[in-house]
């Protein structure tokens, strides 16, 4: 491969996948950044790939790097989700995987060059960071540098943002997490009597995610509660049945199904939440390597580990307001702690989502973390300013 001094460069072959993928290793590793946490190299490269990741069926992406004097100073990624098109009708385009040296004019480059492919497909709008849709990991992180992210949350150095800044793009949107301690956490006395009238009407059950052979038939029914109860979300983008099947393959060996609950009532799903370990625990200490030893770690590390994060949680909207969202919140904080985890992350909520953000400051949560989401026009000043008066 002919080396390029000086410029951006289009990710083609095996080497220069790698390179995309090791890059954040020498940008982040050696206690470089101390919070940061080394991605599974081996996940990593599936995501990529065109041919397995099913986001690609329905959308298109590319990936640069950017190089001075044989020198791989950052990387980007740009996307156009056609399911987010055609439902928001709006011709917005993504980055994502942005980590970059701070180096104002490596980063240009990069977005120079995703911006540019975004205007060739019609896009008028770039938008990220996501990793690479709206179900997986989003946003550059705002406030909370001092702490290790938590699994399938991203972490990035306190000079990102302003290299956004520097680029022309703005803050959109905030995503926020919160943070609850078992010595803090209200579970109330109140809200247990709620709890208990909730489960004994018998209407609706409460219980744990198979793990056996009906595992596939729950995810099926997560899929379908996920997809309403969000559908109304910003930026919300429904899985596809595949999506949902990696997601879950890639989860299973790291559930514990006395933290992920679905709801139901005459056997159909009508809410679900699921809480898992925080698997970066085990990460940290593996350094992006599964074999020969890191497998073993993270099987065997994974129990041990004392705090989890609550990803994800719906509820269909024939049942809001009924109480199920706390009730739910209980149950997992409630069966955790009783497992010995101490703490846990609630995340990522919307910064307008303020039913959610109440419930879990009723809780005695904190919220801290911010992420947010930026962007910028990509219409040239000139047509929307218009033609100039004579």
């Amino acid at each position: 491969m002919k080396m390029i001094e000086n410029g951006i460069v289009t990710v083609r072959s095996k080497s220069e996948l790698k390179e995309f993928i090791d890059l954040p290793f020498r940008l982040y590793g050696e206690n470089r950044f101390p919070c940061w946490v080394p991605p599974l190299k081996l996940e990593m490269r599936e995501r990529l790939d065109r041919r397995k990741n099913p986001f690609f069926e329905y959308s298109e992406g590319e990936y640069f790097l950017f190089r001075r004097n044989g020198r791989t100073l950052g990387r980007i990624t740009a996307g156009v989700n056609r399911r987010y098109i055609e439902k928001f009708q709006t011709p917005t385009g993504f980055f994502g995987f942005f980590d970059c040296e701070d180096d104002l004019e490596a980063a240009s480059a990069l977005f120079g060059a995703a911006e540019e492919w975004l205007r060739e497909r019609g896009m008028k709008e770039i938008l990220g960071p996501f990793n690479f849709s709206t179900n997986e990991e989003g946003g550059v992180l705002l406030k909370g540098f001092d702490r290790t992210p938590m699994v399938m949350m991203p972490y990035n150095p306190e000079y990102v943002p302003p290299l956004l800044e520097g680029c022309g793009l703005a803050k959109k949107k905030e995503l926020w997490a919160w943070y609850v301690q078992k010595d803090t956490v209200l579970l109330s006395d109140r809200l247990k009597s709620f709890v208990e009238r909730v489960e004994g009407r018998g209407d609706i059950t409460i219980r744990s995610i198979a793990m056996g052979r009906r595992f596939k038939d729950d995810l099926d029914k997560i899929r379908v509660v996920y997809n309403e109860a969000w559908k109304d979300n910003w930026g919300f983008v429904p899985f596809t049945d595949r999506e949902i099947d990696a997601l879950g393959k890639s989860l299973k060996p790291v559930l514990d199904p006395d933290l992920f609950y679905i709801a139901e009532e005459r056997g159909e799903p009508v809410a679900f939440i699921a809480g898992v370990r925080d698997v970066n625990k085990v990460f940290y200490k593996i350094k992006g390597r599964l074999f020969p030893f890191g497998l073993f770690r993270l099987l065997f590390g994974i129990s041990r580990v004392k705090e989890m994060r609550v990803a994800v949680m719906g509820v269909r909207p024939a049942y809001r307001r009924r109480g199920l969202d706390a009730v739910l919140y209980y149950k997992v904080i409630s069966s955790a702690i009783s497992k010995g985890i101490v703490a846990s992350e609630m995340s990522w909520i919307l910064d307008d989502n303020h039913g959610m953000n109440n419930i879990l400051h009723n809780l005695r949560a904190s919220r801290y973390k911010v992420y947010g989401l930026f962007g910028k026009s990509l219409i040239p000043e000139e047509e929307t300013l218009g033609t100039p008066s004579p």
